[in-house]
């Protein structure tokens, strides 16, 4: 399926997540579940500021979700990611049964959505997820280029 401009909207909500982990000084990424057209779970990175190497947005998007639905199991809801995600969190998402994934800008280190590995279509696995990358990539990928830029600079 194509980005349409849904995909647009919630990824600027992302995007305002991002913005907040900056803010606190984490890596801006921010990621928001949506089902049925509203959030049911948002986070953005934190992993800095509690100690933990799994706080990654998805992650507490994923959590805050679940405690939300009352369940881990997030059938039919769409995760939207300012950045293509790490193989812990497509693990993640997969044992969540995200049913589909739209992330900004692609990660040519660590990404597992198709850039490194494709950990969510890997047909070994029991779920798969339908990916749409590049959702305003130009400017996701910004937001991320100027965080690491400042802290080089």
């Amino acid at each position: 399926m194509a980005a349409t401009n849904v995909d647009e909207r919630w990824m600027q909500h992302a995007l305002l997540l991002a913005c907040r982990a900056a803010r606190a000084g984490e890596v801006p990424v921010g990621a928001v579940v949506v089902q049925n057209d509203r959030v049911i779970g948002e986070g953005w990175n934190r992993p800095i500021s509690t100690n933990d190497p799994s706080a990654h947005a998805e992650i507490l998007a994923l959590r805050d979700a679940g405690r939300a639905s009352q369940t881990y199991r997030l059938t039919g809801s769409t995760l939207y990611v300012t950045l293509e995600p790490c193989a812990m969190c497509a693990g993640a998402m997969i044992h969540a049964r995200i049913e589909r994934l739209v992330y900004g800008a692609a990660d040519p280190k660590s990404g597992a959505c198709g850039t490194v590995l494709d950990v969510t279509g890997c047909e070994a696995l029991n779920h798969r997820i339908e990916v749409d990358g590049g959702v305003l990539a130009d400017i996701t990928g910004r937001v991320l280029k100027e965080f690491f830029a400042s802290r080089r600079g």
